[in-house]
Order: structure tokens, then C-alpha cells, then sequence
């Protein structure tokens, strides 16, 4: 008997559900989801049900949502569809990380697998997109560097740019007339004074002349201090960040995908 595709909208629910939980522990809620995807409350419970009832996701009245094996699968096929689609995007056809969220969304639901796994072999079969977020490979199994999120660290910590969320692309176009992407290597140099902002160092390339000066500060508010994840590079005098174990790491939902 041929099992019926699921629809475009079980595919987004499925791929918000996972990629709110990618970079934290905190499953989500039927509030956030219907923030996320920009739909009345009344629409999620009713596509939550749905979902349940396609054993795709766990839910009970007034608790978070969570996707079960089968909801997982479905989720980081999509993850794997949309990244590898923002990819081809930038390096073969010219977009900029700005531009390529929307037009990836459109596209995911309409190629087929053949395509994507073309498409992954021409690209060399990579494992982040351009925004730094972790790319499944075929079999659903994906990888995430030991990173942190901007705000949670403290002065005098050093990283490497990881990921940068891409909900705002005005926010990608600001970070990227200031040098900043995936890679770049920065410093926290702290806050303002009275609860103000970040403070971060673009750190030079190596062999650049450094700077002592406050031209290569840079002010973050909180909408973009949350929106970026840094890898840690080297150590500091009374740290007091605690490090993943480990180098790259398995993402632990994906166990036994």
C-alpha cells in the first residue's frame, strides 16, 4: 500500500518543533510554536492533535511538544532539505546569507530526494550551511560543535563565530558590514555600564596588526547577542564558562535515527 506524503504544513510544524530545541534542552510550547510560525493558538492545537494522532510528536494539555522517533525523522529530513537548499543558493547561484532563508523554505517541499542527494554530491557533501547550522547527512545523523551562546559568556573569553541564527536578516546585513560571520573570531570585552550592552572585539586575522584601540569594538544588544554561538578558542585568566566535553559532538536526539 503506498503511505500518503505528509502535507507541507505537518513538514514546517515538525522542522520548528526540532530546530527550537537544536541549540537548547527546553522543548517548546504550544505558545512558541504559534509565535514561531506565525499562526493562531487555536491553529497549533489543532495541528498538534494531528500530529499526535500521526505518532509524530508527544503532547498532553498545558505541556511542551516534543517529536517522537518518527516526528525526529520527518524533522531532520527537512533540516537536511532546507540547509542544503541555502547552501546551493550561495555558492552557486550568488544569493547572500540575508537573502536565501525564504527562497530555501519554498523550495524544500517541492524537490524530490533524488534531487537533494544530487545536489548535496555536486556541493561536496556539506556539513554546516551558510549560517553555520549543522547539515543531517542522508542516514539523519548530525553533528554540533561544542559552542556557547554569545551572552552567556563572560569578559576576556575568545571564540570562533559557530552559528548565527538567520530569523533576522537585517540582523545578517548588520553583522556583515561590521566583518562578522561564520568564523570570524571575536573577544568579550563586557558590558556597558547600568545593564547595557554587549561589548565584543572583532579579533584580527593571524599576521594582522592588532588593535588596542576601541575602533574594533563593537555594540550588541540582546536580540543579537542571543542570535550568535561561538566556539571556544584558547583559555583565560578566571574563567568562568563551563566547557562541552568532548570536540564535535553527536546531537543526542539524533541517536538511533
Amino acid at each position: 500500500m503506498k503511505t500518503t506524503p505528509p502535507s507541507s504544513s505537518i513538514e514546517d510544524y515538525v522542522k520548528v518543533i526540532y530546530s527550537f530545541t537544536e541549540w537548547q534542552d527546553k522543548p517548546i510550547t504550544s505558545t512558541q510554536l504559534a509565535a514561531r510560525l506565525g499562526v493562531a493558538n487555536s491553529s497549533v492545537s489543532e495541528m498538534v492533535r494531528k500530529l499526535k494522532d500521526q505518532d509524530l510528536v508527544e503532547h498532553e494539555p498545558y505541556s511542551p511538544i516534543r517529536l517522537t522517533a518518527a516526528g525526529l525523522t520527518l524533522a531532520l529530513s527537512m533540516v537536511r532539505r532546507h540547509r542544503l537548499l541555502e547552501t546551493y543558493l550561495v555558492r552557486e547561484l550568488g544569493y547572500t546569507w540575508d537573502e536565501v532563508h525564504e527562497e530555501a523554505e519554498l523550495l524544500e517541499h517541492a524537490v524530490s530526494e533524488t534531487f537533494i542527494e544530487r545536489m548535496s554530491a555536486k556541493l561536496g557533501n556539506p556539513t554546516r550551511d551558510p549560517h553555520g547550522d549543522p547539515i543531517p547527512d542522508a542516514g539523519g545523523h548530525i553533528t554540533m560543535a561544542p559552542s556557547h551562546r554569545l551572552d552567556e559568556l563572560d569578559p576576556g573569553h575568545r571564540g570562533r563565530v559557530s552559528r548565527i541564527s538567520d530569523h533576522d536578516p537585517e540582523l545578517l546585513r548588520y553583522l556583515e558590514q561590521h566583518g562578522i560571520g561564520v568564523d570570524t573570531e571575536l573577544q568579550v570585552v563586557g558590558r556597558r555600564p547600568f545593564g547595557g550592552t554587549l561589548v565584543i572585539a572583532r579579533l584580527p586575522s593571524p599576521g594582522a596588526p592588532s588593535r588596542t584601540d576601541d575602533a574594533g569594538h563593537l555594540d550588541l544588544g540582546d536580540e543579537a547577542a542571543v542570535s550568535l554561538w561561538l566556539a571556544t578558542v584558547g583559555t583565560h585568566p578566571g574563567c568562568t564558562v563551563q566547557e562541552p566535553a568532548g570536540g564535535t559532538l553527536m546531537h543526542p536526539h539524533a541517536t538511533g535515527v
